[in-house]
C-alpha cells in the first residue's frame, strides 16, 4: 500500500512539475525556427516571382536597339553604427547596423541572423559593454538599456524602428535578449 501511494504521490509531483516547467521553459522552441527577410527599408523591391500560368512570349522585332533602363538611385540610407554579433548563451551570428533613412527615421538593420528560437526575445539596445563568454550572459540589464520590440525571428533579415527620442550616443551595444530567464542570446558592440 505505502509503495502504491509513494508512486500515485510521484506521479503528481512529476505532472505538477511539467505543467509549471513546459509553458516556463518552453523547451520545444530549441527546435523551431521563424526566419523574416525584410527589404532594406527605402529599398526598392524586385519581383521576380509572377502569379501568370502563361508561358512568357518573346517577339523579336527589327527595330533599333533600345537601351537598357538604368537603375535610379534616389537617397540611400546612412549607416550611423555598425557591429557583428556574437555567441553568448546560444550560438548567435550576424550583423547589425544603425541606418538613417532619407525621410530622417532610424532604423536598426538586422542582417544574416541565426540564432536559437526561445521564449520572450527582445532586441534592447545597451550601454554596456559586449563581453564574451559566459562573463557577457547578464550584463545588458545592469545599467541602460532600451527595447526595440520583440524578436521578429530567429533567422534573416529584420528592422527594428529606432525612436526619435532615443540618443544614439548613450549606448553602445546590440543585444537579443531572453527576458524571462534574463540572459543574453548573442549581442554585438557598436561601432
Amino acid at each position: 500500500m505505502r509503495k502504491r501511494t509513494a508512486g500515485i504521490a510521484a506521479a503528481a509531483v512529476a505532472v505538477v512539475v511539467a505543467a509549471v516547467a513546459l509553458p516556463l521553459f518552453q523547451p520545444w522552441r530549441l527546435a523551431t525556427d521563424k526566419v523574416v527577410d525584410e527589404a532594406l527599408p527605402g529599398a526598392v523591391p524586385i519581383s521576380t516571382t509572377s502569379s501568370s500560368t502563361t508561358p512568357p512570349t518573346v517577339s523579336v522585332e527589327p527595330e533599333q536597339p533600345t537601351q537598357q533602363p538604368t537603375p535610379q538611385s534616389g537617397p540611400q540610407p546612412k549607416v550611423l553604427l555598425t557591429g557583428k554579433l556574437i555567441t553568448h548563451e546560444h550560438r548567435t551570428s550576424g550583423t547589425v547596423a544603425v541606418l538613417a533613412l532619407p525621410d530622417g527615421s532610424r532604423v536598426l538593420r538586422i542582417e544574416n541572423l541565426d540564432t536559437s528560437d526561445g521564449p520572450d526575445l527582445k532586441v534592447w539596445l545597451s550601454d554596456a559593454e559586449v563581453t564574451p563568454g559566459r562573463a557577457g550572459w547578464h550584463v545588458f540589464d545592469d545599467g541602460q538599456y532600451r527595447s526595440l520590440g520583440s524578436l521578429k525571428g530567429n533567422h534573416g533579415n529584420q528592422n527594428y524602428l529606432v525612436p526619435h527620442d532615443l540618443k544614439l550616443e548613450s549606448f553602445r551595444s546590440v543585444a537579443i535578449w531572453c527576458d524571462r530567464f534574463n540572459v543574453s542570446f548573442g549581442a554585438a558592440a557598436l561601432a
